[in-house]
């Protein structure tokens, strides 16, 4: 992995990957997760990947202070609290909406390690939320603490990085195990995780089927994100290229209700997934996204791509702001 950027190691790395010997027998492939859902307890899932690089900029600029933003049941703020303690950070919070009664899940993880929130309301925070993190920067600019800012999902050029080494990590898996992929699927929820897998398939001239499923927005929406990501992680490294549209597909249909917002029939088919093996999808991201594939498998828009590799990204602690829904 020549000339890309330095990280720091807070992930638990290489993750496994599992077969899904009932659903693969079901459904006439063989289906494979990439447990991402395995890279560290409190950092658990594919943001601590994106965490490294970008945590280690944060510390090359002496940075004294994290602020993120996402959703109230956040993966990556969530995360992003817990690598600001590992580092010896001050981490703080934009979310998007007001707590209940009850403080579960992520966001109560969120303020178990610490984290100072800035709850927003929906429009507000959808309108104004890099504004306010600026004004947030500069409050701590004022008490001589330099703070470092994280987009949405870590997913920018310096975060897409990496799934740019998660792919180099697949790749030796495969060559190991001598256990090749026909495709790789992935949740897109803040592009970050699919451009970086495409830039890694790419740039070694490799021939993955790379395909996003899209758990809010639709495919066009995305790839006007993911080129950008790609265009800025590029020009971090002096490429002077990008792979174009047609180097991944991107599949409609799985965003449901929207961004956190579940169906009836998700969170049936997430329950069937743990009871037939064992494996705990969450609601946000890879219910739905797997739910995808499974019906898209069903479809016959995989005919011809025999083994599958899904990137289990991780969130299970939103499943427990979710009991009633189940």
């Amino acid at each position: 992995m020549k000339n890309i950027p330095e990280r720091v190691q807070l992930a638990h790395l290489p993750t496994p990957i599992h077969k899904l010997d009932r659903l693969s027998q079901e459904l006439g492939k063989n289906i494979y997760l990439k447990r991402d859902d395995y890279t560290g307890t409190e950092v658990s899932g594919n943001k601590v990947r994106k965490l490294e690089f970008a945590a280690k900029e944060a510390l090359q600029q002496k940075s004294d202070v994290l602020i993120t933003c996402g959703g109230l049941q956040s993966n990556h703020a969530r995360a992003t609290a817990a690598v600001a303690r590992r580092l010896g950070l001050k981490c703080h919070l934009v979310l998007r909406g007001t707590p209940a009664d009850s403080w579960t899940g992520n966001l109560f993880l969120d303020k178990m390690l610490g984290a100072d929130i800035t709850f927003l309301e929906p429009d507000l925070f959808n309108e104004r939320h890099m504004d306010i993190m600026e004004d947030i920067k500069h409050d701590y600019a004022q008490k001589q603490m330099t703070a470092y800012l994280l987009p949405v999902g870590a997913s920018n050029g310096i975060g897409t990085f990496g799934y740019y080494a998660a792919y180099d990590e697949i790749c030796q898996q495969e060559k190991d195990s001598d256990q090749y992929f026909d495709a790789i699927v992935t949740a897109v929820g803040s592009g970050g995780t699919c451009g970086g897998l495409v830039l890694g398939n790419w740039h070694h001239h490799r021939k993955h089927r790379i395909i996003g499923i899209p758990i809010a927005d639709d495919a066009a929406y995305f790839q006007e994100i993911i080129q950008s990501i790609m265009h800025d992680a590029s020009l971090l490294v002096g490429w002077n290229e990008v792979p174009n549209l047609g180097s991944y597909q991107l599949i409609d249909g799985y965003a449901g209700r929207g961004y956190a917002l579940n169906t009836p029939e998700e969170m049936a088919f997430i329950e069937s997934i743990a009871q037939k093996e064992g494996v705990l999808l969450d609601p946000v991201y890879t219910g739905k996204a797997f739910r995808g594939l499974v019906e898209e498998i069903r479809k016959g828009s995989f005919d011809g791509l025999n083994d599958i590799l899904f990137i289990h990204t991780g969130g299970l602690f939103g499943i427990f702001d979710k009991t009633e829904a189940f």
